[in-house]
C-alpha cells in the first residue's frame, strides 16, 4: 500500500498491484493547515472528549496507588511553599520533571489529597492529545486520521498512563509533544518563523514534562523523508536546536536517576543482553499494541541469555522486515518503514540501554509505549480506510461497522483495565493474578494491609515475596513494621537487622528499628536509629516525627519542638499542632 500525498487531493495507490483508486479524503483530511474548524471538525472534537471521559469513568472513584503517595502527597517539596524552587534550581527532587512537578504542586492546593482532580486532569489531558493527533494525522493527509485519533482514545494500553497519578509525566509530556509536531508541520507549510519557535518551545515544555521525548528531533528528520522523500541539509539544521536542547535535558534526566537511584542494582546484565532485549522488547510492544490482552502492571523479568544466538532472533527479524521495506520504499514499503522507524526511534528511552529503575522488576511497561504507539495505530487506521474503498462497492456499511465494533471493543476493554486501578489493594490483587511470581506485588501488597492494621495478613504477603525472591531489603524492612504492629518487637528487630545487613543505607528500616527499641523502652538505642535515618535522607518527616515523641514524652521540650517543626515543614504537623494545644511548643 502506498500513501502518495497530492496538493490537492489525496490518492492511494500500489504500483505493484495496480491499485489506482482515489480514496474519498476521510473526515477533515481535506482541510487546510491552520483553517477554522467546520461543523463536523468540531463534533467530531466533542466526541473525542466525551468517549475519553466514558471509557475512564472508572478514575472517577479511584484512589491512589503505588508510588503515588512518594510523588504526591508524601513528597515534602509538594507541600513546601517554596517546592516550585526545589524543583526547578535545586537537585532536592527524585527525578527532572519540573513541569509535571509543577502542576501537582499547584494542584495539591486545590485537591490536597483527594485523588478525583488529579485523575480527571491526567484524563483530560489525554483527551486533548488525542484530539491533537488527529490534528496531526489530518496534517500529513493520513488517511482515517479520526479513525487513529479515535483508536489511541480509547487503546487499552494506555491505561496506566491516564489511570495512574504518577504518570502524569506522561500526559503532560505528550501534549507539548504532539503541539510541537503541529507547529513544526505548520512551519514548514508556511515558513513562518514564530511556528518554529513555538514548536521549539513546545518541545522544551515536553522535555521538562518528561524526557522520554528525545527522540523527537529523529522524528522531525522522519517527517522530511515522508513528505519528500529525502532529508535536505535545511532539514538539519533546523532539527539542530532541538537535538540540543534534547542533549541537555536528557543528560541532566541521566544525572538525577543515576543519583537518585543510589546503591540499588538495577540491572546487572552485559551490553549484548541489552541489545538482545531491545529486539525482545520492540516485539512485545507491537504485540500489546495490535492485540491490548492480559495487560499487567508489573510483566514477568525476563532472563536473557547473551551467550544463546537464538536470543538475538527478534533483533535479527527487526532489521530483516527493515531491509525489505527499505527495498520497497518506492512502493508500498514506505508507510511500512516510516512506521516502524517512528515506533523504534520513540522506543529508544526504554530499550534498556539507559537504566530505569522500573527495571528492577520488569523490562517492559504498558507506560513506556505511549509515545510509540501512535505509528502502529496510525497505520492500522490507514489500511482500514483503504479496506474501506476497496470494499465500498461491495458493502459500503461494512468497514464503518467492523471499525465501530473495534472501538467498542478497545472501550470496553478500555474501562475494565482503568477498574483495576480503583486503588492498591485491586491493582495488586491484579497483578498477582496474571503475574503470580511478582513478589514487588505480593510486597506492596502488604503494604497496603499494614497500613490498614491488618498485620496478620501483610506478614503473610510479605513471607510469599520472601520465598519468591529472598535478599530483598525492603521486604524484611516491611515485615519488621508488620511485626511492630502486633507487638512483636523483638521478631521485629531481627527482620529490620538483616534488612540493615542487606542494605546498610536502607532510612526505612533504621526508622521501623528505632520504633521498635522505642516499644520495648530502649529510648537511646532508638534515638540513635532515628539519627541514622535521618543522616541518610535529609527530609524523613516520619524519623523527625518519632525523635521528637521520644524527646518531648522525656521532658526535652526543646529537642521535640525542633524535631516536630521540623517534621512540620515536610510535611507532618499533626505532633507540633498537638504540642502547641498542650503549651509544649511556643
Amino acid at each position: 500500500m502506498t500513501l502518495k500525498k497530492s496538493k490537492s487531493k489525496l490518492t492511494q495507490t500500489s504500483s505493484e498491484s495496480g491499485l489506482g483508486e482515489r480514496v474519498q479524503p476521510s473526515l477533515a483530511q481535506t482541510v487546510p493547515a491552520g483553517s477554522s474548524f467546520a461543523l463536523k471538525d468540531w463534533l467530531f472534537f466533542i466526541a473525542l472528549i466525551v468517549a475519553v471521559f466514558l471509557v475512564y469513568q472508572p478514575v472517577w472513584h479511584a484512589g491512589f496507588i503505588w508510588d503515588d503517595d512518594a510523588f504526591l502527597f508524601n513528597n515534602p517539596l509538594i507541600k513546601q511553599s517554596n517546592g516550585l524552587y526545589q524543583f526547578w534550581f535545586t537537585t532536592k527532587a527524585p527525578d527532572f520533571f519540573p513541569l509535571t512537578s509543577t502542576t501537582l504542586w499547584l494542584e495539591w492546593r486545590l485537591w490536597g489529597t483527594n485523588p478525583l482532580g488529579y485523575h480527571i486532569v491526567n484524563v483530560l489531558l489525554h483527551a486533548l492529545s488525542t484530539v491533537l493527533i488527529w490534528r496531526v494525522l489530518t496534517h500529513l493527509r493520513i488517511p482515517g486520521a479520526w479513525l487513529a485519533a479515535a483508536l489511541f482514545a480509547v487503546h487499552p494500553v494506555n491505561v496506566e498512563s491516564v489511570a495512574w497519578i504518577t504518570e502524569r509525566k506522561n500526559t503532560l509530556a505528550m501534549l507539548f509533544y504532539v503541539t510541537s509536531l503541529l507547529f513544526y508541520l505548520r512551519f514548514e507549510d508556511t515558513d513562518r518563523w514564530r511556528w518554529y519557535g513555538m514548536a521549539l518551545g513546545s518541545f522544551v515544555l515536553a522535555l521538562l514534562s518528561k524526557t522520554a521525548v528525545v527522540p523527537l528531533p529523529i522524528v522531525l528528520l522522519g517527517l522530511a523523508w515522508w513528505k519528500r522523500d529525502r532529508v535536505s541539509s535545511r532539514d538539519v539544521k533546523l532539527t539542530l536546536p532541538f537535538f540540543g536542547v534534547a542533549l541537555l535535558l536528557g543528560l541532566i534526566t541521566v544525572w538525577f536517576q543515576s543519583h537518585s537511584v543510589g546503591s540499588a542494582i538495577v540491572r546487572t546484565d552485559s551490553f549484548w543482553s541489552r541489545l538482545a532485549g531491545a529486539g525482545w522488547e520492540v516485539w512485545f510492544y507491537l504485540y500489546k499494541a495490535l492485540l491490548p490482552v492480559n495487560l499487567i502492571f508489573v510483566y514477568p523479568r525476563w532472563q536473557i541469555d547473551a551467550t544463546n544466538l537464538l536470543s538475538y532472533v527478534p533483533g535479527l527479524l527487526l532489521l530483516l522486515l527493515a531491509a525489505v521495506f527499505l527495498r520497497f520504499r518506492k512502493g508500498w514499503g514506505k508507510a511500512w518503514l516510516f512506521v516502524l522507524g517512528y515506533f523504534v526511534v520513540m522506543l529508544l528511552p526504554v530499550l534498556g540501554f539507559i537504566n530505569i529503575y522500573f527495571m528492577r522488576y520488569s523490562l517492559v511497561a504498558d507506560h513506556w509505549q505511549y509515545f510509540s504507539i501512535i505509528g502502529p495505530i496510525g497505520l492500522v487506521a490507514a489500511g482500514i480506510t483503504w479496506a474501506s474503498d476497496r470494499l465500498k462497492k461491495r458493502n459500503v456499511f461494512l468497514v464503518p461497522a467492523l471499525s465501530a465494533i473495534l472501538l467498542l471493543v478497545l472501550g470496553v476493554l478500555t474501562w475494565r483495565q482503568t477498574c483495576n486501578y480503583s486503588d492498591a489493594e485491586t491493582l495488586w490483587n491484579m497483578t498477582i493474578a496474571r503475574n503470580p511470581a511478582c513478589w514487588l506485588a505480593y510486597n506492596n501488597l502488604g503494604k497496603t494491609y499494614n497500613e490498614r492494621g491488618n498485620y496478620r495478613q501483610a506478614i503473610e504477603d510479605f513471607n510469599r515475596a520472601i520465598e519468591i525472591k529472598p535478599g530483598i531489603a525492603e521486604v524484611y524492612s516491611n515485615r519488621g513494621n508488620a511485626y511492630n504492629g502486633l507487638g512483636n518487637y523483638k521478631q521485629a528487630i531481627e527482620d529490620l537487622n538483616r534488612a540493615i545487613e542487606i542494605k546498610p543505607d536502607l532510612a526505612e528500616a533504621y526508622n521501623n528499628r528505632g520504633d521498635a527499641y522505642n516499644n520495648l523502652g530502649n529510648y537511646r538505642q532508638a534515638i540513635e536509629d532515628f539519627n541514622r535515618a535521618i543522616e541518610i535522607k535529609l527530609d524523613f518527616a516520619e524519623a523527625y516525627y518519632n525523635r521528637a515523641v521520644i524527646y518531648l514524652n522525656q521532658g526535652d521540650n526543646i529537642s521535640g519542638c525542633r524535631n516536630a517543626r521540623k517534621a512540620c515543614e515536610l510535611g507532618n504537623c499533626k505532633l507540633l499542632e498537638a504540642a502547641n494545644t498542650e503549651g509544649l511548643c511556643h
